[in-house]
């Protein structure tokens, strides 16, 4: 393990304000940090947990489903199968955004592609 990491280097890190880390905390994303007086001290597991939970929210997780599966996780392996089902779930939300944004694109190139024929002809 590497020497705890204070709040404002895991904030430089993550890209995440120092704010946001606290607010995770606070309402179970992120397990209480240990302290040293008074300051907080992120750990390795802390990191790799911080950026599995931005992932999660940039593939549009809800923020009280990011709690349901950080709260599922403490409960430790009990729960896989409640984790399992959550992720499959999210999965299948992303690759349904997925090939809805895919016929979006699909649509504006074809628009391009007319455009660009109409242009071509001018």
């Amino acid at each position: 393990m590497t020497k705890p990491r204070r709040i404002s280097d895991v904030a430089a890190a993550s890209g995440l304000s120092a704010h946001t880390l606290r607010w995770y905390e606070r309402i179970g994303l992120i397990d209480p940090v240990a302290q040293t007086g008074g300051a907080r001290r992120y750990g390795d597991g802390d990191l790799v947990w911080i950026a599995f939970l931005q992932r999660l929210r940039a593939t549009g997780m809800p923020i009280r489903e990011m709690q349901r599966y950080a709260e599922l996780r403490r409960q430790g392996d009990a729960t896989l199968a409640e984790r399992h089902a959550l992720l499959a779930d999210h999965l299948g939300r992303m690759r349904a955004a997925r090939e809805s944004l895919d016929r979006s694109i699909d649509a504006i190139e074809e628009k391009l592609h007319v455009y660009r024929q109409q242009l071509d002809r001018r």
